[in-house]
């Protein structure tokens, strides 16, 4: 799982079949920080994330093809959580 941030959409005329119907976001990877980290990844997107929302993205192919449909999609990452806010708790 990864924290990420939304930006931006995207849209491809021509796609497996198993991704018909799904929107795909470009999510930017985040630090504990919320400073961006690495190469921005394309999700699924089954709960409707904002521009600028964080989510956490899941890399488990398995879990995103459940949720598509079909076992041979090549679908890879899915948006399991809008964040609302995050805390820090303090070490005792």
């Amino acid at each position: 799982m990864q924290l990420a941030r939304v930006e931006g959409s995207m849209i491809a005329t021509r796609k497996h079949p198993s991704l018909n119907g799904w929107r795909m976001l470009i999510c930017q990877p985040l630090d504990a920080e919320g400073k961006a980290e690495g190469t921005p990844i394309i999700a699924i997107d089954p709960y409707g994330a904002g521009m600028h929302q964080k989510v956490i993205v899941s890399s488990d192919g398995l879990t995103a093809r459940k949720f598509v449909g079909d076992d041979l999609s090549p679908v890879r990452q899915i948006i399991i959580a809008i964040v609302d806010e995050t805390t820090e708790e303090q070490a005792a």
